[in-house]
């Protein structure tokens, strides 16, 4: 009888005990609170996965991940993950119980060099079980102590690691466990939760509820506080990175991860009406094909494409944005304008705007010309390139006239080279993105008129789409290109490796250390690109970023280790060969028009000189010692050594003598 009591006791209890899991769990109010809302207001990126478990899995298997966890720089940048990763894998079964749950990841700075990361679990109603609560003191041994303390009326949960000496901080939020190893975070989450900022902000909500939910996870970008997030890195400021924070207001992206660890990320991003002229004129005219990789060489670092329906529809919607927007900066606009057209005679929107097609694209060259400079130029894409051509001329001769510069055009292969003379002429066109081609020289390439402040990036541009050494025969580019759609507004291509170079070569001497310690870690991800299409009034946004084995990128980049070798050959050892001596290193002088081009050494005294003609070699060459004593003399015809060349000692002995 007893027994039978104590089964029956027992068999009511449980009963109970599953009543009161179906009214936690089933039948309860709902009153779940969305994660977005105890994300505090200052987050610079914001990490969404449903399935956080089964995400990183994916993440933390990758051949991309595995190699950046070799480079120290990048494991103390995810210090705090590599944490997650290690709790995930000591308490596997009980990770794996949350998954299928909404996980937010937030990237906050928390003073000016250093960020904290921010984390919200979605519990839903089983964050009401005061078991699960409980079950915290299940993961801890005797290396962590756990305390608590009240915060306005919320708990706050402290897991001190004595052996790391840092502190976990974890709060109950209805149905959101909070946890941060910045306490002010936790804090900060608490604080707003009556009145949300973020999670209640339009422009949020607006980028949102657009990106799609793939099996990885999203990622917004909130560029308010992207400036701060730089700092991080440099105290100096970056007009690009101003620009950006200013213009840009959120970016989401859904993301996923191929076999191959290529990053592909598809999402929607909005702009600042208040700020942002230009890309508002952009968003309203249209798309285009790129079509600049025909011309652009494989050295670009950076090719930034703007496409419209047509370049006098875009600029016609900037004359009325600008307008709109500001009405004093307009009058000031059209007043620039005016100036310039009654001054030359000419008529902008006739002489230069009408022949503009639908596409133009700013390109950043690696240049083993101009060591320690970028080499920029500006291609724009024509209507008929021959009713370019005429209208540049007319420009060349109203310039002429009016004023005292007197330029003449350069041949360089069957390519004439023309210098236009209109000071800050571009930067008043189209806004201060294009300020650095001021009295830029231009060339006319296919259908193509390019602009450059040094000639000498113009004659590169030329030899490489000469030698079909362009964008468009890299199988590599080829291939990138196709994971994006063929039209668009605006598209970003960068070339990793080549710009690492170009960073090298502007690098003080402690980056260059830091450049060179970190180059396999950054070289692995060798092609990045954006691309922007109008959607309603947003963007339309895809990024993506492709991995490749270290030593793969260093063999598909053998076109810039042959220029390497080239160069090596043109300065080897008379030891080896003893005609090396009259191997004379190529000169790029920058005024086209001068007679003559000189170098000196450091003490002032002249290196070598040489007579020009239309910026090529032609006539006398002279080399000297430091004590001016003659070295090497010849001639050049043409840019070519012609001719008896003759090499002195120091003495002014012969030593040696050949035939050209």
């Amino acid at each position: 009888m007893m027994k039978k009591r104590f089964l029956f006791g027992l068999l009511a209890l449980f009963l109970i005990y599953i009543g009161y899991l179906l009214y936690i769990l089933v039948l309860s109010p709902k009153t779940n609170l969305q994660s977005i809302y105890l994300i505090p207001k200052d987050a610079v990126f914001i990490i969404e996965s449903e399935k956080p478990i089964e995400s990183w899995k994916k993440i933390s298997k990758s051949n991309a991940w595995s190699h950046l966890n070799k480079n120290g720089y990048f494991a103390e940048l995810t210090e705090n993950i590599q944490k997650f990763d290690t709790i995930f894998n000591n308490n596997h079964k009980l990770f794996e119980f949350f998954d299928g749950r909404s996980l937010f990841i937030s990237i906050h700075m928390v003073t000016q060099k250093d960020y904290g990361i921010f984390y919200v679990l979605d519990l839903k109603r089983i964050a009401k079980l005061n078991l699960l609560k409980t079950y915290l003191n299940t993961l801890l041994n005797e290396n962590y102590t756990l305390s608590k303390r009240s915060y306005h009326n919320y708990e706050i949960i402290e897991v001190y690691d004595h052996k790391n000496k840092e502190t976990m901080y974890l709060s109950f939020v209805k149905n959101q466990l909070v946890a941060s190893y910045t306490h002010t975070l936790v804090e900060a989450s608490i604080d707003q939760y009556k009145e949300p900022i973020l999670g209640r902000d339009l422009n949020f909500i607006e980028v949102n509820q657009k990106v799609g939910y793939e099996d990885l996870f999203r990622l917004y970008l909130q560029y308010d506080f992207l400036d701060d997030y730089y700092k991080r890195f440099s105290d100096k400021p970056t007009d690009w990175m101003t620009n950006v924070s200013q213009n840009f207001l959120f970016s989401g992206f859904s993301f996923d991860l191929d076999k191959n660890s290529t990053i592909t990320a598809n999402g929607y991003t909005n702009i600042s009406f208040e700020n942002e002229n230009y890309l508002e004129a952009l968003q309203k005219s249209g798309t285009a094909k790129r079509t600049i990789p025909k011309i652009a060489p494989k050295r670009t670092a950076l090719y930034v494409s703007y496409g419209f329906n047509s370049f006098s529809e875009f600029y016609e919607n900037f004359e009325l944005v600008q307008e709109s927007s500001n009405s004093e900066d307009f009058e000031s606009y059209k007043a620039g304008i005016a100036k310039v057209e009654q001054f030359l005679k000419i008529d902008v929107k006739e002489n230069f705007v009408n022949w503009i097609g639908d596409e133009i694209a700013l390109l950043q060259i690696k240049s083993e010309i101009s060591k320690g400079k970028n080499d920029l130029a500006l291609v724009l894409n024509t209507t008929d390139i021959d009713d370019a051509k005429t209208h540049l001329e007319f420009l060349l001769k109203q310039i002429k006239k009016k004023t005292p510069v007197k330029f003449k055009a350069v041949t360089y292969k069957e390519h004439e080279i023309n210098f236009l003379s209109i000071k800050g002429f571009f930067k008043m066109l189209l806004g201060k993105r294009f300020q650095e081609f001021d009295k830029p020289y231009f060339t006319l390439i296919d259908d193509y008129v390019v602009f450059s402040n040094n000639p000498n990036t113009l004659k590169s541009i030329i030899d490489d789409f000469v030698a079909k050494e362009t964008l468009s025969t890299s199988e590599d580019f080829i291939d990138f290109d196709k994971k994006f759609e063929s039209t668009s507004s605006l598209f970003a291509y960068s070339n990793i490796p080549v710009l690492y170079d170009n960073m090298y070569a502007l690098a003080d001497a402690s980056t260059k250390i830091q450049l060179r310690k970190n180059k396999n870690f950054i070289i692995c991800f060798p092609q990045i690109g954006l691309q922007l299409t109008p959607e309603e009034n947003l963007f339309e946004s895809r990024l993506v970023v492709s991995y490749q084995d270290v030593e793969d990128v260093k063999k598909s980049a053998q076109f810039q280790e042959k220029q390497l070798q080239n160069i090596k050959k043109q300065t080897s050892s008379p030891n080896n060969d003893p005609d090396a001596v009259f191997n004379l290193k190529t000169i790029y002088p920058t005024d086209l028009n001068a007679k003559s081009f000189a170098k000196k050494y450091s003490s002032g005294a002249i290196r070598f000189k040489v007579e020009l003609k239309d910026g090529l070699k032609h006539g006398s060459y002279t080399e000297y010692y430091t004590n001016g004593a003659e070295k090497i003399t010849g001639r050049f015809r043409k840019d070519e050594q012609v001719g008896t060349w003759r090499y002195f000692d120091n003495d002014g002995k012969l030593v040696r003598k050949k035939r050209f």
